[in-house]
């Protein structure tokens, strides 16, 4: 047996090893990635001294790079939740787009919260919102609850700085600005999908919305949140310095090659601008305490949430540091490179692990540390389709929801859905959802590689 088959049995044990470690013996995924990195090196027949050093600069070169874009993320989505900030932009969208066009306001609310909070975190903080106005439009909630849950995982698996986008740019070198740019028209179709699919597939299947919130109560929520504008400026202000760097570091220069570009690219990098969006969010709350900022408040409750982020970011980068490291690129990159594949085979590698363990987020770093070492094979290695690759990815890690996803349980029990109904709506609706933006972001290549 060659070298290349090997290799490529290796890194299928890999995917297997990581998908029924953390599903049947329910191994954390940090602890899975960890031991598949080691086996993968010894296995792979890696010098020792090697290996370690692999391991050593993936981990700490990801986490050196990611860990503190990470916690500022976190940091702006646990203010945006707990002032009211979320109720605001849901309340600003909802006067823009109608109270009687429900599910589309639902899926744009999803897709603006989502840029900061966790899916799952966004989807119970709208879902009093989503009960009150369909039981004012005599709607299924089955409808507003769907089209609401695909608006956030769009922009959960495709906009940075959620974690999984951002840990997937940073393993395959991707401009984050790039990944924003092309990813934030991409989610939005996908979101557009979504409500469509909500409105004429959820439609079917009638969910009484219940008692729940009042209207009158979520009016007097509003009331005591920060101002939609307000509570929007620590999502925006970001996203626009990130994708401002990207065009200030462009090798036409457009803003120049002087101080004023050196500034743009220095506030435009992931570190700087989510600290500045950080400081922003300590404006939301009416008034800002101390405890808040403590150990055992809004920002402590963020920081618990984001070392686990990051030690998974930080072992996704171990992996794919060994996988390349250890030669898997060039041994084989060429049977890859004949089958033509291009962007469909991250997709389709994304969904399968999506598939099989649940987490979109280990999905697409799983997913980005096998694809990196093959780019260059694959006629991917250009910046614009190292930014599409990470979102082919993020296609396929919102694909097939379904009974190993929190997410899954979350929607189904929280709107009253049974299980079957579940496979019905989430699952098929996500791997709809993935579809529409693999297929998008296969068109966008093929105009622009």
């Amino acid at each position: 047996m060659g070298n290349g088959a090997w290799l490529g049995i290796l890194v299928l044990f890999s995917v297997l090893f990581i998908v029924v470690s953390t599903t049947r013996f329910k191994l954390h995924p940090f602890l899975a990635l960890l031991s598949v990195t080691f086996l993968f090196g010894l296995l792979s027949g890696m010098d020792l001294p090697k290996l370690l050093d692999s391991l050593q600069k993936g981990f700490g070169d990801t986490l050196g790079r990611i860990g503190i874009v990470i916690v500022c993320g976190l940091i702006i989505g646990a203010f945006l939740e707990k002032s009211g900030g979320a109720f605001s932009l849901a309340e600003a969208v909802l006067n823009m787009i109608g109270r009687k066009r429900v599910p589309l306001a639902m899926a744009i609310m999803g897709h603006l919260v989502s840029i900061a909070v966790f899916a799952d975190s966004g989807f119970v903080i709208l879902l009093p919102l989503a009960k009150a106005l369909s039981r004012r439009a005599r709607l299924s909630l089955a409808v507003s609850a769907v089209a609401l849950f695909f608006g956030l995982l769009s922009t959960h698996v495709m906009v940075p700085p959620t974690p999984g986008p951002l840990g997937a740019a940073e393993i395959m070198g991707a401009d984050v600005g790039l990944v924003i740019l092309y990813g934030l028209p991409v989610s939005f179709l996908m979101a557009l999908v979504g409500c469509l699919f909500a409105v004429k597939i959820a439609s079917r299947v009638w969910i009484e919305a219940g008692a729940g919130v009042t209207e009158d109560e979520i009016e007097r929520l509003v009331a005591q949140a920060p101002r939609a504008w307000k509570a929007a400026v620590p999502l925006i202000l970001p996203i626009l310095l990130i994708v401002t760097k990207s065009f200030a570091d462009y090798p036409t220069h457009p803003f120049g090659t002087g101080p004023v570009a050196a500034l743009l690219s220095f506030i435009g990098s992931p570190v700087v601008a989510l600290s500045i969006g950080v400081l922003l969010a300590l404006w939301l709350p009416k008034r800002l305490e101390r405890s808040m900022l403590s150990s055992t408040g809004w920002v402590g409750e963020s920081l618990n949430s984001a070392a686990i982020v990051i030690l998974v970011t930080g072992a996704g980068g171990a992996f794919g540091r060994v996988l390349m490291d250890a030669g898997i690129g060039d041994a084989v990159g060429h049977s890859l490179s004949r089958l033509s594949l291009g962007l469909w085979l991250p997709f389709l590698v994304a969904a399968a692990l999506r598939l099989a363990q649940g987490s979109a987020t280990v999905a697409m770093l799983t997913t980005s540390a096998i694809t990196l070492p093959l780019v260059e094979v694959l006629g991917l290695a250009s910046p614009e389709a190292k930014a599409l690759t990470v979102l082919a990815i993020a296609s396929g890690a919102a694909a097939a929801s379904h009974a190993n996803d929190s997410g899954f349980w979350i929607v189904t029990q929280l709107s009253g859905m049974d299980v079957r109904t579940g496979y019905r709506l989430v699952t098929v609706g996500s791997t709809v959802v993935g579809l529409c933006g693999a297929v998008t972001v296969w068109l966008v290549g093929w105009f622009v590689l």
